[in-house]
């Protein structure tokens, strides 16, 4: 049998993309003006952190390969005070955010490379109508069987991991009464959800082939499942958080989710089986539309508990490694956030109160974006 081939990693080795909007200053609309930002970009030093996506008012910073949180949270951090610097000369804005409040998404422009127009060819209404923003964050792994075991370990915590980086109320001009709205975008592509019951690598690169040989797909790209694996950077990829409203909150997920990686690899707690899956998609619907007071079923158990409960066993199980890690300071940030029933959504949910108008939510979220920017290079400054 042919073996897709499986670049390995560093174990746990991490790294971050996150999908930005690009804002109008004065309006506070997007603005597709990513083509004008990559022709900068690509005669500078950042031409590999900084990628288009596909319509021309979001762009995606991507850090290089990180061991620590720490050392990723200054790259992004400079990543991010070059793009303000460009923002100047463009006269645009940044911000983070799963969704933009109000932007029509039949006024989108595809960005014109090959494979971004091929899937709109292929797409259509659902390429523009796919201007949401995600973070993803890439784990690293030894070999092709320990990507396809934390895949399924890690669809388990899914839910937990949507609820730490809600930052979609919003969408259309609407609050949508989610935690997440952007995490029902991407369910109508027919290659999204999830990984097929797959039960290692041997049998994943079958499919794999199998999938290719059919002509439905070209790459592992075109998969768009929730968490997979990706064999040429040696990673698994978790690709259901919304983009946090800073880069600090991005690096504090990333912690959280190496700490559980750790834990899932090293003492494999989990037996992967269908039952998984019975339950995955009940368990994410409660996650985005009720956060850390959703439902969430155990599969193992099939009893009812709500997702704040899962994430503070969980945080006590991957403490050790977290403390291994030096990432508990980092995740104790969480814990906060649980408890205090906290998040990105929560937040610009008060700003809409506060200042009745969408227009002056993302004026808001532009100014927390800069704000967080300025406050780091003070401190580097010092």
């Amino acid at each position: 049998m042919k073996i897709l081939p499986f670049k390995t990693s560093a174990e746990i080795s991490i790294g971050v993309e996150l999908e930005l909007q690009i804002i109008n200053p004065h309006t506070f609309g997007l603005m597709s003006r990513a083509k004008d930002l990559i022709r900068i970009v690509n005669e500078s030093a950042m031409k590999a952190r900084i990628k288009p996506e596909i319509t021309q008012s979001m762009i995606e910073i991507n850090s290089s390969i990180h061991d620590t949180p720490g050392s990723m949270l200054d790259e992004l951090h400079q990543i991010q005070s070059y793009l303000l610097e460009q923002a100047e000369k463009l006269e645009i804005s940044f911000c983070g955010g799963g969704t933009h409040p109000f932007h029509k998404w039949s006024l989108q422009k595809i960005f014109p490379s090959v494979r971004y127009k091929k899937l709109s060819r292929q797409y259509r209404y659902l390429s523009k109508r796919s201007t949401v923003f995600g973070q993803h964050i890439h784990v690293g792994c030894k070999s092709g069987d320990d990507a396809i075991y934390l895949t399924h370990a890690l669809a388990r915590y899914v839910p937990q991991l949507i609820c730490m980086a809600a930052s979609s109320p919003f969408y259309l001009g609407v609050d949508t009464g989610y935690y997440s709205s952007r995490a029902n975008v991407f369910n109508a592509f027919p290659l999204s959800g999830v990984i097929p019951y797959l039960n290692n690598y041997e049998e994943f690169s079958d499919y794999f082939y199998k999938m290719k040989k059919c002509g439905i797909i070209e790459s592992m790209k075109d998969f768009y499942w929730d968490v997979r694996p990706k064999p040429e950077f040696g990673t698994v990829e978790i690709r259901v958080c919304d983009t946090p409203l800073t880069i600090k909150q991005a690096v504090i997920i990333a912690a959280y989710i190496q700490s559980l990686s750790l834990y899932l690899l090293h003492e494999r707690p989990i037996t992967i089986s269908r039952d998984l899956y019975y339950v995955y998609a009940y368990n994410k619907f409660q996650a985005s539309r009720y956060g850390v007071d959703g439902q969430f079923v155990a599969y193992e158990t099939m009893q009812h508990e709500l997702i704040f409960n899962d994430i503070m066993n969980t945080i006590k199980n991957i403490e050790r490694y977290a403390n291994q890690l030096n990432n508990m300071a980092l995740i104790s940030n969480l814990v906060d956030q649980v408890i205090n029933k906290k998040s990105d959504s929560t937040k610009l949910r008060q700003i809409l109160k506060n200042v009745n108008s969408f227009p002056k939510v993302v004026e808001e979220q532009c100014l927390i974006w800069r704000k967080e920017s300025e406050d780091f290079l003070s401190l580097q400054s010092r």
